[in-house]
């Protein structure tokens, strides 16, 4: 049986639930692929007694020069170090897969050419939406449309923060306390609420759907932090609701994009995707609308994901 060693860059909450799955569903996976995939590095301080010590390493290097690692899944999050670690992994060889929406979206041209100079793969299925497979289905089978809007909500932690607001008649400081005491939200969830991550999001989908990078931080962008419990409530009046949405389409040729808080109507698609859930639709010449619809964040998702991404190089032999 054919091996492929990996190492997970970080044991957090992403890495930790791609490592929980590769051990867990290890005997189905080898049946899947025909593949035995071992964890054989992690990069990162020890911080679990069910990990073994031995795979743990603060020096990238023990990676980079390891000639027996054939993956490096990239879970650290932020731009940098994570960006220049996928790249020197790439030049090195190694295929790479990331959950890094931020990283993704800011080295998209680098990383691409990184992956075709080297001839390696770049997998980025978690980087959005967690453990739905947008990614995959846009690169794969609807990979021969023309496409002409994106439009969803892909953000967990606003969702959930509008929902609550929605539904319990609260605060923006007392949805996210709330989020923050239940664990839904980082630390610091600036990023998220800012509509940060969800421009990130968007630009890789643009990339992707439409040929074209535009830098996250070009990207007209509003957050949630100003809605207040009687924009809800007037919402509510209406039979609709609120939701941070994303959208990128195309007009008279042009990319027109936009990360901003909505209201949504009862007859929108949308307007039933509550709490931590994520919606995509994708609209195209051929396929006409495809909607996708899932969970949106969490270890073990977004550990799926990763995970799947890992499969997806050994099914394909590596190239």
């Amino acid at each position: 049986m054919k091996k492929i060693n990996a190492a997970i860059l970080g044991l957090g909450v992403v890495g930790g639930g791609t490592y929980d799955i590769l051990k867990t569903n290890k005997a189905l996976i080898s049946e899947r692929t025909g593949c035995d995939i071992e964890v054989k590095r992690i990069f990162g301080r020890r911080h679990r007694d069910d990990v073994p010590e031995e795979l743990f390493t603060l020096d990238y290097e023990d990676i980079l020069n390891d000639p027996e690692i054939d993956v490096v899944a990239e879970t650290l999050g932020g731009i940098e170090p994570a960006l220049s670690f996928m790249v020197r992994a790439m030049n090195k060889g190694k295929h790479v897969v990331t959950a890094n929406k931020a990283a993704v979206a800011s080295g998209w041209d680098v990383l691409n050419s990184a992956s075709r100079k080297n001839g390696v793969q770049f997998l980025y299925e978690a980087s959005v939406c967690g453990g739905m497979p947008v990614i995959s289905a846009i690169r794969g089978n609807l990979s021969a449309n023309r496409f002409l809007e994106v439009r969803g909500i892909i953000n967990s932690t606003t969702n959930y923060i509008l929902s609550k607001m929605a539904r319990e008649d609260k605060s923006y400081e007392e949805a996210l306390r709330d989020a923050q005491v239940m664990g839904t939200v980082e630390r610091d969830p600036s990023s998220d609420v800012s509509g940060m991550d969800s421009a990130n999001k968007l630009c890789i989908l643009m990339a992707l759907l439409f040929g074209k990078h535009i830098p996250p931080e070009d990207i007209p962008r509003k957050g949630i932090t100003d809605l207040t419990r009687e924009d809800m409530a007037e919402a509510g009046a209406d039979d609709q609701v609120i939701k941070l949405v994303a959208r990128a389409w195309l007009e008279d040729g042009e990319l027109r994009c936009y990360v901003r808080p909505e209201r949504i109507g009862k007859d929108d698609p949308l307007f039933l995707v509550s709490d931590e859930k994520n919606a995509l639709i994708v609209n195209s010449d051929m396929s006409g609308i495809n909607m996708f619809y899932g969970n949106g964040a969490g270890s073990l998702v977004t550990g799926s994901a990763v995970a799947g991404d890992i499969l997806t190089i050994a099914l394909t032999g590596g190239r």
